[in-house]
């Protein structure tokens, strides 16, 4: 039996993302399984970030700075547009990308209310003088796709290469598998040989 104060804890572990009942537990038995030392590191960690990380005033990133090191220092002649601060992990990780993020911060989706007024739209227009190219990589998921289209409409008049992410099969996957929608999207993208 649980006391309260492990419940507690579990709960709260509970409340972060993905995580499901028996990764809190694992997690909650872990900080038990902690010196106090350790303990206290841990809460001091999670407590500084709270206290030092903001979003960045140009792109919408995480930073403990009024702009962050990458807006300072990216090539300002490409932007490319993402939902969230954690997508523009999967860029950074993946290297090669050297040009100006801008984090949405969701995409359209008018039965949760969420319109363009709500996201960074009149932030990123404040942002495109010097920008050649702008590349939209937002989910390919109804929200994505409607706020893709949208943007398209809005940038192009202002004589800026629009582009998107292409999609389509992923690498050592097999097409029997593959979804109507993942499919006649990979038709629709594919390129030269």
């Amino acid at each position: 039996m649980q006391t309260e104060a492990l419940a507690r804890l579990i709960a709260n572990f509970r409340k972060l993302p993905a995580v499901g009942q028996k990764t809190a537990a694992r997690y909650a038995y872990g900080i038990l399984d902690m010196s106090d030392e350790e303990v206290s590191e841990f809460v001091d960690a999670i407590t500084d970030a709270k206290k030092t990380i903001h979003f960045c005033k140009q792109c919408g990133n995480y930073t403990d700075l009024e702009v962050c090191e990458h807006c300072q220092t990216a090539d300002k002649s490409i932007l490319c547009i993402v939902k969230e601060p954690r997508d523009i992990l999967a860029f950074e990780k993946m290297g090669g990308y050297h040009g100006l993020y801008h984090v949405l911060g969701g995409t359209l989706d008018f039965q949760k209310g969420i319109t363009a007024e709500t996201l960074r739209i009149k932030e990123l227009l404040l942002r495109l003088d010097g920008v050649k190219e702008v590349i939209i990589a937002l989910d390919a998921d109804i929200g994505g796709e409607m706020t893709s289209v949208y943007l398209s409409q809005l940038l192009k008049p202002l004589n800026i290469a629009v582009t998107r992410l292409a999609h389509g099969i992923p690498m050592g996957s097999e097409i029997e598998y593959a979804d109507e929608m993942t499919l006649s999207r990979a038709l629709a993208d594919r390129k030269p040989l």
